[in-house]
């Protein structure tokens, strides 16, 4: 069979430390796809470029952990609500702050700008909704109705309506001109954490802790449509031209479309708990976080199916159809854009002007500029002419993965349907050709590709074939290749090799800092949560070394990464699993089976108790694991005998 190259649906572009302390709150530009807002309970709002390895900006201000962040429309200001009510906006151009909002009693937990005018809306876990006039330096509404706290706020296309989303599981929608309730959505059965407008259409998105997504008409205020079977808590994006809806929830992207409902498409990604979806020249930027760290992935929509055929099994509620026209779109009215700003009533006088202590506040803010370079090109004011046209934002490259050729499998009878490799939990750089591991799409029929093993000791490159840089002819001057074209190719991959070892150094670096405090448990656990083999490879090589650091409450961690070392197509994550899992046979398999073996204890013993199910977990395990290890004991080669000698340590499990 011949291999081919074939470019991969998805990927982890990268992953950086944000914060000096966890991460609490984070936020795409949808204007761009490109600028990430980044808040931590450091107290900072951190600016990035997606992609870029460095912070190009630090906003400080803030007394308390930043909950929530939003920029504006032309992503040239950015706003951040405290854990302890306060609101900061900057300008980014200017590099300064602009406002100090107070006024809000507890945690500030979401915002929104307003699409036309100089305001924004913040709710807070006090259940409040307020509109504050930026210009004016005030709260100029406030709207009260909510139980619980509110989770997120969106302002319609046409500025008229602001959609709120809270913990009490109902949508509130609110007309900003008369400043009253218009209607509540109470079809949710659990908390409301995400609410979007269609950018055209008078309909509304939400999504649910119930799992489930929902779609509401705006004429007759009536749910339209509901999905089943989210994998947890979701994100939601509507497509540019509104021909779809994009679901991300965990480890799992899904398209739909409405009347009648349907599920165009499920893709598999290992972005655990998406936090934020972004568009970008027909790709879909995703971010998620965990402890101090954010991870950027890509999905390349132009291999997503947004129409056609439909994924059965993943829709509950079927509606009858709303009435289309002779072009097959619907009669539903779309938004006005007017030229006026939002307008709203005084709240009992909450609109002050400036104190000195609002000054005082200001002051205490700043936003230092960490990377000239970054923003002088992203943020250059608008008032100055450049003499060269500003940089038109390219597709990120797709790594290429090896596949078997399509052509070659066409057979008599029915089409065979290729799909790219099921994602590994490593999903990270490990050298110049692939950025990343590969996710699987679903097709009908899976043909898998046999994994080509990156071996330890290698005496030539990856990603570099010598006979490119030599001419096959003497006189041959078509086969010459110059010196720069020479310097280019061997430098392919270069930067992004050193954005990899960049993050992998500051991944490496945090769990140091846990390591030196003593708790190996911890550190460890802090390596499995960033979601990179590469760095529970060298925690595992020290710990190999050291077998005394080993104790069941290892064990139960690290078993299951023992599973994806075991099938890495890398030598040396292989051998390091090999290693690890003998090691856990001999010091910790007697005690496994002695404790499963022994009858109940009388009595309340909590420790006992805990040592039981902690033997359970593992011995559940080790059971997965010998399969694993049965299938590449019968294989050929140097690990085939490790895997055999494996075979027989594990033997005890079948007894």
């Amino acid at each position: 069979m011949a291999l081919t190259n074939t470019t991969i649906t998805s990927w982890k572009l990268q992953e950086i430390v944000a914060h000096s302390s966890n991460v609490s709150s984070l936020v795409l530009g949808k204007a761009s796809g490109r600028l990430l807002a980044t808040g931590g309970e450091d107290c900072r709002v951190n600016i990035w470029a997606v992609s870029k390895p460095n912070c190009i900006m630090s906003l400080t201000g803030h007394t308390s952990p930043v909950e929530c962040i939003q920029f504006n429309s032309s992503e040239e200001r950015v706003v951040a609500g405290s854990q302890s009510g306060s609101l900061r906006l900057w300008d980014l151009e200017a590099a300064k702050i602009l406002r100090t909002l107070m006024g809000h009693k507890a945690s500030v937990c979401s915002l929104d700008f307003h699409p036309m005018g100089e305001y924004l809306a913040s709710g807070s876990v006090d259940s409040n909704i307020k509109l504050w006039d930026v210009r004016r330096k005030g709260c100029v509404f406030r709207y009260k109705g909510h139980t619980q706290p509110v989770h997120c706020l969106a302002f319609s296309p046409d500025g008229k309506w602001l959609a709120s989303a809270s913990d009490d599981s109902t949508i509130k929608l609110w007309d900003l001109i008369a400043g009253k309730m218009i209607t509540e959505f109470t079809s949710h059965t659990s908390a409301v954490n995400v609410v979007q407008f269609h950018p055209n259409e008078y309909l509304l998105a939400s999504g649910s802790a119930d799992r489930t997504v929902k779609l509401w008409d705006l004429e007759k205020f009536n749910m339209i449509g509901s999905s089943e079977g989210e994998t947890g808590a979701v994100s939601i994006l509507f497509n540019p031209d509104g021909s779809c809806l994009y679901s991300g929830s965990e480890n799992t992207l899904r398209v739909y479309g409405w009347e009648p409902d349907r599920c165009f498409d499920v893709v598999h990604v290992g972005w655990g708990k998406v936090s934020d979806l972004a568009i970008s020249n027909n790709q879909m930027i995703a971010v998620s976080y965990s402890q101090n760290n954010v991870s950027w992935y890509v999905v390349d929509l132009s291999r997503v199916k947004k129409s056609g055929s439909v994924i059965q099994g993943l829709i509950q509620d079927k509606p009858i159809p709303a009435p289309t026209s002779a072009l097959g779109t619907t009669l539903r009215r779309n938004y006005e854009r007017p030229t006026t700003s939002c307008t709203g009533q005084d709240p009992e006088g909450e609109r002050r002007s400036p104190s000195s202590e609002d000054e005082k506040e200001d002051k205490e803010s700043s936003a230092e500029i960490t990377n000239p370079e970054d923003y002088k090109e992203i943020f250059q004011p608008h008032s100055v002419i450049s003499r060269t046209p500003p940089k038109r934002t390219e597709p990120f490259p797709a790594p290429l993965e090896h596949s078997f050729s399509e052509s070659v499998l066409e057979k008599p009878g029915p089409a065979v349907k290729i799909v790219t490799p099921v994602i590994d939990r490593a999903g990270q750089l490990k050298g110049p050709i692939t950025s990343s591991t590969p996710v699987q799409r679903v097709e009908p029929t899976v043909i898998a590709a046999a994994p080509r093993i990156i071996l330890s000791a290698r005496n030539e490159p990856i990603g570099l074939n010598a006979g490119d840089f030599l001419s096959h002819a003497r006189n041959a001057k078509a086969g010459v290749m110059g010196d720069e074209e020479a310097l280019a190719q061997i430098r392919k991959g270069h930067d992004t090799m050193c954005v990899m070892l960049t993050s992998r150094y500051k991944n490496l670096d945090t769990v140091r800092s846990v390591w030196a405090s003593g708790d190996v448990k911890t550190s460890l656990d802090s390596a499995v949560s960033m979601n990179d083999l590469s760095i529970v490879v060298d925690v595992l090589n020290i710990l190999n070394l050291k077998p005394s650091l080993w104790k069941l409450d290892l064990c139960t961690s690290i078993l299951p990464q023992i599973e994806d070392l075991l099938q890495s197509k890398y030598e040396s994550y292989v051998q390091t699993g090999c290693i690890s899992l003998k090691l856990i046979l001999k010091r910790f398999w007697p005690l496994i089976s002695d404790t499963l073996a022994a009858p109940p204890s009388v009595g309340v013993d909590i420790t006992r108790e805990e040592r039981h199910q902690k033997c359970k977990a593992c011995y559940k395990q080790l059971k997965n694991l010998s399969n694993v290890v049965k299938n590449r004991a019968e294989q050929v080669g140097r690990h085939g005998s490790t895997f055999k000698e494996l075979q027989l340590l594990m033997a005890p499990l079948d007894c």
